[in-house]
């Protein structure tokens, strides 16, 4: 059985020269060096020191996962996505890195798959390149971020694209980008340490109660982080359905979602972990790392397996099995 990291970064070498070439006149602010290496990347909201070598060359991210006894990596954009430029570019980055992903999937068919990046930014672009995406080889899934540019997922303007990736059978995975609170959470990283966790449950949120999910019955959502604070809040959204007038269309508690997402392993405590799997189901759960980032586990399977708690099905369906399925790799 395979091991499937679910939550893996990478930036296509193309992407990167992309970026620096043409990004400052679509956008955003580069730095480069005398060799042409961004130093410094900044758009609204999203600053990045640069695009390290762990998170472009292929042999190194092979090194990495054969150290983690990791078979293979779905492989995603990360903070900046695309979003940021003019719909244009944004389509051509996203264009870049899907090829990129085919390609390397090619190369290396039992390692790597790829995340479908598409620009938000212009929903019918979206479409189109869904489109095209899907026929590729090894594109297996949409990635998405948490929000558009400040926009909330349940804008009706989205609706064609999760309509496009249902009726092609591609699971949608969600990941922050330029999270909430940013003014509060400048020092001590809090903008990761607790942004990103609140970004994940104003998406899920946002999906529940703005009727995507019932919009789309067949959609498939991954969120990241484990769901950052979406699980254990979900309490307090169902007794505030049952009080708040703002929440009257509501026709079933918020709780009764859970299970139409799945959510990473990504914790970083084997109790919460625990807890996750156990409230929402181990076949809901889906191995992830955030690789190559400081935040990242660097033994993901390690992580589940000293859960001596889990059944060994279990293991296994959280190891790769649910992901296989999701990814519809099996058969």
């Amino acid at each position: 059985m395979l091991k499937i990291d679910t939550h893996a970064h990478w930036f296509p070498p193309e992407w990167v020269e992309a970026v620096a070439k043409d990004g400052g006149k679509n956008g955003a602010e580069v730095a480069t060096d005398a060799n042409g290496k961004i130093t410094k990347f900044s758009a609204p909201g999203i600053n990045r020191a640069g695009f390290g070598s762990q998170y472009v060359e292929i042999p190194i991210r092979l090194k990495i996962m054969d150290e983690g006894r990791v078979d293979m990596h779905a492989l995603s954009l990360t903070s900046p996505m695309v979003y940021w430029a003019t719909p244009e570019f944004g389509l051509r980055l996203s264009r870049i890195f899907n090829d990129a992903c085919a390609a390397a999937h090619l190369k290396q068919p039992n390692r790597f798959v790829g995340m479908a990046t598409v620009p938000m930014q212009a929903p019918e672009l979206a479409v189109q390149e869904i489109e095209r995406a899907a026929k590729l080889p090894g594109i297996r899934g949409v990635y998405m971020a948490t929000h558009v540019n400040g926009k909330n997922l349940d804008e009706k303007e989205f609706f064609p694209v999760y309509a496009k990736c249902e009726a092609l059978g591609l699971p949608i995975f969600l990941h922050p980008v330029a999270p909430a609170g940013r003014e509060r959470t400048r020092k001590y990283h809090l903008g990761n340490f607790l942004g990103n966790p609140l970004e994940s449950g104003i998406a899920a949120a946002s999906l529940i109660f703005g009727g995507v999910l019932d919009a789309f019955p067949k959609l498939d959502v991954m969120l990241p982080h484990a769901g950052g604070v979406f699980p254990w809040l979900i309490g307090r959204m169902d007794h505030g359905t049952t009080v708040r007038k703002e929440c009257a269309h509501m026709t079933k508690p918020p709780s009764t979602y859970l299970r139409r997402f799945h959510y990473d392993t990504i914790t970083h405590s084997d109790g919460i972990l625990m807890d996750l799997i156990r409230h929402v189901g181990a076949d809901r759960v889906v191995m992830g790392s955030d690789c190559p980032a400081d935040m990242s586990y660097t033994k993901p399977v390690d992580v589940v397996e000293r859960l001596k708690d889990l059944t060994g099905n279990e293991r296994d369906a959280i190891v790769g099995g649910n992901a296989a399925r999701l990814l519809k790799l099996q058969g």
